[in-house]
């Protein structure tokens, strides 16, 4: 299933879909203190802001992070072909090296929380078991990704028998809560602080997280080439598989919900549902997100939903320019000195406003954008530095003429 230029529009879809799922999570690191992510009853006090939380953390965290992360290990290998291939290999090599140099770019002075840098290490060694079958890649990549699942919810496990676990726990939360009020000054500080500030966590958080997200991220990309290899991605298979990764979803959606929901009606104070709202999403997330997956293709096979569909494809084909613009974005909302300085002052409820607001404009953006051009402007950079030449962007008149997607 194609769309224009011969464009996978199921990835298209997906893509698109993942790049706006992953600003209802990333809104909290743009606008809150890093304490919001260690302890996030900490800023979720009154109870609207607590079910705020909730329906973030059931149907967005960890599922779309999860979602791009397959999608690339897809486009690693379409771009870059069989592991030997004399044609494909050299530009797969290139789009990776620029993609590194654009994560730190994009880390160092825009925002910390950068996945470009990780994508363009566990993509570089994706690409060496390109040539895999798909039995293998589905093994491997699963074993890499337990691996990590086991070492995430160790933490969470050990607080529900050990006293002592609960106790470091809640000291950690506790530490990241006293620096919050430095960190709310120096984003509101001005733009040389907050540029300050913004590096420093990059170098000391993100930087190495490298280390232990890149077996997670190269797990994922693993199991993604052979979702493309055996026809998954492309809504190839029979409507039966689809419909039990929906149901299994489902499924592991309820049981996320269900922790959440007893996390919220605890207060967000009882460290065992605190364990058990990690524990469930930590293992259950890359099934929802399979189940996203089914929905997208069930939607696709069947022809529903054709205006939801297509405006999802043209948000993916710019995936690139539109992530990178939700940080220009979200850091002119809230850091001083090139913004409105507003980090710390929004509740979690309040940020849902301004994600549903960001979407908007980047379904509505993404739309106009392609009706003229081939790819969005930062895709279009990238594809160019990749091929080392430049590339056309401009649709031929003829070609304007039709939807952008198919």
């Amino acid at each position: 299933m194609t769309n224009d230029a011969g464009r996978i529009a199921s990835l298209d879809t997906l893509r698109g879909l993942g790049v706006l799922g992953i600003l209802a999570v990333n809104a909290t690191a743009f606008a809150l203190p890093y304490a919001a992510h260690a302890d996030p009853a900490l800023v979720a006090q009154a109870h609207a802001s607590q079910v705020a939380w909730a329906i973030m953390h059931v149907f967005f965290e960890a599922k779309f992070v999860t979602l791009f992360s397959l999608l690339f290990g897809a486009s690693v290998l379409l771009v870059g072909g069989e592991r030997r291939d004399p044609e494909k290999s050299p530009v797969l090599w290139r789009r990776l090296g620029w993609l590194a140099v654009f994560g730190v770019l994009h880390g160092a002075a825009i925002w910390f929380g950068d996945i470009l840098l990780l994508y363009a290490v566990a993509g570089s060694l994706a690409a060496l078991a390109r040539s895999w079958a798909p039995k293998r890649l589905f093994t491997v990549g699963s074993l890499l990704l337990l691996g990590v699942i086991l070492l995430e919810i160790a933490s969470p496990v050990s607080s529900l028998f050990i006293p002592q676990a609960r106790v470091e726990i809640a000291a950690y939360a506790a530490r990241a809560a006293a620096g919050a009020p430095a960190e709310i000054a120096a984003y509101r500080g001005g733009l040389a602080s907050a540029l300050q500030a913004n590096f420093k966590s990059w170098l000391v958080l993100q930087v190495p997280s490298l280390i232990f997200y890149v077996w997670n991220a190269l797990g994922l990309m693993m199991i993604g080439m052979g979702l493309l290899r055996t026809g998954v991605f492309q809504a190839r298979r029979g409507a039966g598989l689809y419909v039990v990764l929906l149901l299994l979803g489902a499924a592991a959606l309820g049981v996320i919900g269900w922790t959440a929901w007893g996390d919220v009606e605890a207060g967000m104070a009882s460290p065992t549902w605190r364990a058990y709202v990690a524990i469930a999403n930590a293992t259950l997330a890359p099934v929802v997100t399979l189940g996203y997956l089914a929905l997208v293709a069930l939607l696709l096979k069947a022809g529903a939903l054709r205006g939801v569909t297509s405006a999802l494809a043209n948000v993916g084909k710019m995936a690139f320019t539109n992530y990178i613009a939700q940080s220009v974005i979200m850091t002119t909302l809230f850091w001083s000195g090139r913004g409105l300085g507003l980090f710390g002052q929004l509740t979690r409820a309040e940020l849902w406003a301004v994600v549903g607001a960001i979407w908007v404009l980047q379904i509505a953006w993404s739309q106009l954008w392609m009706r003229s051009f081939r790819y969005g402007p930062l895709e279009w950079v990238w594809r160019s530095l990749s091929h080392a030449r430049r590339l056309p962007i401009r649709r031929p008149r003829d070609e304007a003429r039709e939807p952008a997607a198919a």
